[in-house]
């Protein structure tokens, strides 16, 4: 079964909490197992001492066996712990509070603490559990008895203290887990819920291919931004397929006739010579034509695209004269530089002069053989301006808009939109982040308009 990233998200999530509380678990244990030893050997030392101090200052120690017991009698033993003596190699008196285990019984004990000559400790097993224990010589002079007097601790109840602590802290991180488990499951779903929402748009955007669905996100996280980031791409995406479907249209509307209009006339072709070549010319006239608009309306298509703009610094000056240079070889006109812009801006230099001549082309079918043509820039509150006007018909008001449409044409008696050209013009100025208008030329006619900010273009 497949795990989902909120069950992989709380797992991981419980097992380095788990692994955490394991190592404070062990951590915890050593160290307290370590204060219990530290605790038993200093008891031990301790006794040992209180020993030393008894014989030192008690009044009757004529012997071995007086001494031992009359230690017994004055230090009984804290819990856990008992004394007995051996006095010449066998178990002689033992404390009067009964304890956890007798070792005093234990013959093969008794023997090998009664043979200690010198202070010893060691640790042994007995009904009880684990004891540490210790032996103290003793000897009274004008006694040749040996005699010991051996303390034992139950290090087991000892370690009990710490078992006990132990459980305690186990249960209460397994309590810790379950509560981090819950709470990160209910985090981890809220974390999540951006997400599925992600996966359950472009599932509904693949079921019904409709990309006007967004995402709506609150937020300054990581899943906000990843929204944010998902919404753009439906953006990008409702775009390129926008272009996609203007350029299906396009093409299929537009190359229907010239291709309707090749196939009529090679039907109708005879075998006449002449026919033919009339037939051959219109028939590359159409494919010519043909192959203007594809190249045109790839040009749209890219327009749409990142990669569309080359960027660069040009030199508004020689754009403009050099654009004049160019365009009169487009027809016999009066042409002219209305004004120069003393400036650079970062643009496409290749796509700005695209634009200019596709309007002086323009410019060039709606006015006569001697009629006026002129090309300008000029920089204004910080935009740039670059124009080309005609003395021509002009374009009326109702025009002014559709004309930079695709396909769209003026009515009679204006500015007949050049197909794709004027469209080409407008995608141009829109990728500077200008607009592109036509106004009344003064003195008559009409003046189409290129304004570009004044920025830098990304």
């Amino acid at each position: 079964m497949r795990m989902t990233a909120r069950s992989r998200i709380v797992g991981w999530m419980l097992a380095v909490v788990a692994l955490a509380l394991a190592v404070a678990i062990f951590a915890t244990w050593a160290i307290l197992s370590r204060l219990i030893d530290d605790r038993v050997d200093a008891e031990l030392g301790n006794e040992a001492e209180k020993l030393r101090r008894y014989a030192a200052t008690a009044v009757d120690t004529r012997d071995v066996d007086t001494l031992l017991s009359g230690y017994l009698s004055y230090n009984p033993p804290d819990e856990w712990e008992t004394f007995f003596t051996v006095v010449d190699g066998q178990a002689h008196k033992i404390t009067g509070i009964p304890p956890l285990a007798r070792l005093d019984t234990d013959e093969a004990f008794v023997a090998r603490v009664a043979s200690a000559t010198e202070p010893v400790s060691g640790q042994t097993e007995s009904t009880a559990g684990t004891v540490r224990y210790a032996v103290v010589p003793v000897e009274v002079a004008g006694d040749p008895r040996r005699g010991q007097l051996v303390i034992v601790l139950f290090y087991d109840h000892y370690r009990s203290e710490v078992m006990d602590a132990i459980r305690v802290l186990a249960l209460t991180s397994l309590a810790a887990l379950a509560l981090a488990g819950a709470a990160g499951w209910f985090v981890a779903g809220r974390v999540l819920a951006p997400i599925r929402l992600v996966r359950q748009t472009a599932a509904r955007i693949s079921d019904s291919s409709d990309l006007t669905r967004r995402l709506d996100v609150p937020g300054d996280d990581d899943v906000a931004a990843l929204a944010a980031t998902f919404n753009h791409m439906l953006d990008r995406l409702e775009q390129a397929f926008a272009v996609q479907r203007d350029f299906v249209d396009d093409a299929g509307h537009e190359l229907r006739t010239p291709i309707t209009v090749i196939r009529g006339h090679l039907e109708l072709m005879g075998d006449d010579p002449q026919d033919r070549a009339e037939t051959l010319a219109l028939v590359t006239d159409e494919l010519d034509r043909m192959n203007r608009m594809v190249d045109d309306l790839l040009t749209l298509a890219k327009a749409e695209q990142p990669g569309f703009l080359n960027i660069e610094e040009v030199e508004l000056a020689d754009l403009t004269v050099s654009v004049v240079a160019k365009a009169r070889a487009l027809g016999e006109r009066r042409w002219r530089v209305d004004e120069v812009a003393e400036a650079r801006i970062p643009a496409d230099r290749q796509r700005l002069t695209q634009a200019l001549m596709q309007l002086a082309s323009n410019a060039v079918r709606h006015t006569a053989d001697d009629g006026q043509i002129a090309v300008g820039s000029a920089v204004q509150d910080g935009f740039v301006r670059l124009w080309v006007r005609d003395d021509g018909p002009g374009v009326p008001p109702a025009d002014r808009e559709k004309i930079f449409r695709r396909f769209l044409r003026g009515r009679s008696g204006g500015h007949e939109g050049a197909g794709l050209g004027l469209a080409i013009v407008r995608s141009i100025a829109e990728a500077h982040g200008g607009t592109v208008a036509v106004e009344d030329a003064p003195g008559g006619g009409a003046c189409f308009v290129i304004t570009i900010p004044m920025r830098e273009v990304r």
